[in-house]
């Protein structure tokens, strides 16, 4: 399973709380090559991430090689939490146009990644590496920080930040919080490419 615990979701109650001083963008575009994703939908725009390959320099080649191979085009957000965070990158069950019931189970045909913890915080705009209870089990999936979320701090990969377009995350059609975040009809990446 690649999903955020369900005890993660419960305590997703905690971001909503948080001080404001927390909910900042993370905007300064740092070393790493940019993820950008072009999004389709109920919402359109482009998003960008500069990815850290400081400090968790196997995610962020990851996630550019996924990209920069098209894996993952049309792939959904298919967990979206108001007030927590969207995630997508299920390349293999994630992909629109298809039997999308088992996204957010799947990762890709490469091994799963060491967990890569650091100091960074999860505020808005941190883009994070989606797990199962194993930290060690990152692989394609990623979210999105709506807000600040203190409790997942030290806990999963930092492996980017959003430096332009959270406007556009921020109109990301929202899940069901009764379903765990599950989409119904869920936006998606229409191209992601990889700009250094």
């Amino acid at each position: 399973m690649r999903k955020i615990s369900r005890r993660t979701v419960f305590a997703a109650a905690f971001a909503l709380a948080a001080p404001a001083a927390f909910a900042q963008d993370a905007a300064k575009d740092g070393p790493g090559p940019n993820l950008v994703l072009e999004i389709g939908g109920s919402v359109t725009g482009k998003v960008v991430i500069d990815l850290d390959t400081a400090d968790a320099p196997k995610s962020a080649e990851r996630l550019e090689k996924l990209a920069t191979e098209g894996k993952y085009d049309g792939v959904v957000f298919h967990r979206v939490i108001d007030g927590f965070m969207a995630q997508t990158g299920d390349v293999q069950f994630g992909k629109r146009g298809g039997d999308t019931s088992m996204a957010g189970m799947g990762g890709s045909s490469l091994p799963d990644l060491p967990a890569e913890f650091s100091n960074k915080p999860f505020v808005r705009g941190t883009v994070g590496m989606a797990r199962s209870s194993d930290p060690n089990s990152g692989n394609s999936q990623f979210f999105i920080m709506f807000a600040s979320a203190p409790h997942l701090d030290g806990q999963y990969t930092v492996v980017g930040h959003v430096i332009s377009g959270m406007d556009v995350v921020d109109k990301i059609k929202k899940g069901d919080s009764a379903q765990n975040g599950a989409v119904q009809d869920p936006d998606y990446i229409v191209k992601a490419t990889v700009e250094k």
